[in-house]
């Protein structure tokens, strides 16, 4: 069974520094690119930053040079390091493994709020 468990989340003032962390359960992990998404309140959700299997990673423009996203393959987690934290950037954050050839999951989401 695949349990992704999302932590880190948080009250930060602007321009500080939070990092997410997304531990998964089970043996697909090293198989699996993974995302962090993020949805505000009345928006859609957003998809903030990937990272294949190889490490290769994307972001959306609007995080470029303040998040990176990681992974550490021997504890089966990815990271998101948030920095220059903005009142925009205040979502629940999701973390969504995606498996080769199965069907992605998710997890339960963790709050992060950026005072001005």
């Amino acid at each position: 069974q695949v349990r992704l468990v999302e932590s880190g989340g948080g009250l930060v003032q602007a321009g500080g520094s939070l990092r997410l962390s997304c531990a998964v359960s089970g043996t697909i992990f090293k198989i699996s690119d993974v995302a962090w998404y993020r949805q505000a309140p009345g928006k859609q959700r957003e998809l903030v930053a990937t990272i294949t299997t190889s490490a290769t990673t994307n972001y959306v423009d609007s995080v470029k040079g303040r998040f990176t996203i990681s992974r550490d393959n021997a504890k089966n987690t990815v990271y998101l390091q948030m920095t220059s934290l903005k009142p925009e950037d205040t979502a629940v954050y999701y973390c969504n493994l995606r498996p080769r050839n199965l069907v992605p999951y998710w997890g339960q989401g963790t709050q992060v709020t950026v005072s001005s």
